[in-house]
């Protein structure tokens, strides 16, 4: 099993079994649950609002990704108690810092994806010579 060491002396297994951490965070990383996390940091969102807001989702994902993200603790859901009913979605105070930190990655993404086009192109036309 091969060990990481990460930060202040911390170790976590990089095996193929699923560590608790390792399960999070590919919740955290995962391709809806990223988008959710930002777009949650502007505020309070309706189910319909945050399926606008990140496009290309499924209804059945985004709910799987909100229940994966409630039960992680990371996500709030209100329910309100009107007809016809309403659910806001909204982040929790350890689904704000987890939503900090990926915006962090998201925004270094939009920052160098210009030198990952770059990298690519480099990486296809060496491909294709062969």
């Amino acid at each position: 099993m091969a060990v990481s060491t990460v930060g202040a002396g911390a170790k976590y297994h990089t095996g193929e079994e699923l560590c608790p951490y390792r399960l999070v965070l590919e919740h955290v990383t995962s391709r809806w649950g990223v988008l959710v996390l930002i777009e949650l940091t502007e505020g309070p969102q309706r189910f319909s609002e945050l399926r606008r807001a990140i496009g290309r989702v499924s209804e059945k994902m985004l709910a799987q990704t909100l229940q994966t993200l409630e039960r992680d603790g990371l996500v709030h859901r209100d329910a309100k108690p009107v007809i016809p009913p309403r659910v806001d979605y909204s982040l929790t105070e350890l689904g704000r810092e987890a939503a900090v930190r990926v915006r962090g990655l998201a925004e270094w993404t939009r920052e160098r994806m210009d030198d990952v086009q770059r990298a690519r192109d480099a990486y296809d036309d060496a491909r294709s010579l062969h």
